[in-house]
């Protein structure tokens, strides 16, 4: 009797904690990955106001590595660098049926040539392939803060 009465006081005097997401120092998460060898697409920076709040990364011969963003806007936004293939990553990430759409041509970054696609949800995914692994940037931002994200790609050792 005495915890029911202590838990409906707590219910009833507890103001909502403010839970906002953690701020993730990817850079140096891929500076540990890279000191074990491992080659990686990542992001030299990031768009104003934007944060990395989680890193995926599964080490071996053919690494993987995850990156989940969120924009000042809280509009999600994430990068995939896996030996799966691209049909795989977009049924996981954006969509089983997404829709092509026209290639995008970026004037830096590994890639310069990215395939686009959309869902019925207002998702957006540019695909290309580097060093034989498939590289996915996608999520809800704005296809141009997209190609922002994909242009910033590098794989210089930190």
């Amino acid at each position: 009797l005495v915890i029911l009465a202590f838990v409906g006081f707590r219910a009833c005097s507890r103001t909502d904690p403010d839970v906002r997401p953690e701020h993730v120092n990817y850079l140096a998460q891929i500076g540990f990955a890279q000191q074990a060898g491992a080659q990686l697409a990542y992001p030299a920076s990031l768009p104003t106001g934007w944060y990395v709040t989680r890193v995926d990364y599964l080490p071996g011969r053919r690494p993987e590595l995850g990156l989940s963003m969120l924009t000042p806007d809280d509009r999600y936004a994430g990068i995939q660098l896996s030996p799966q293939s691209l049909p795989e990553l977009l049924t996981t990430y954006v969509d089983a049926h997404p829709t092509s759409g026209e290639p995008v041509t970026l004037d830096s970054g590994l890639v310069t040539r990215w395939d686009t696609w959309t869902d019925s949800g207002g998702d957006t995914a540019l695909t290309a392939h580097w060093h034989h692994e498939s590289l996915m940037v996608f999520g809800s931002a704005s296809q141009s803060e997209l190609e922002a994200v994909a242009a910033s790609l590098t794989a210089k050792r930190l």
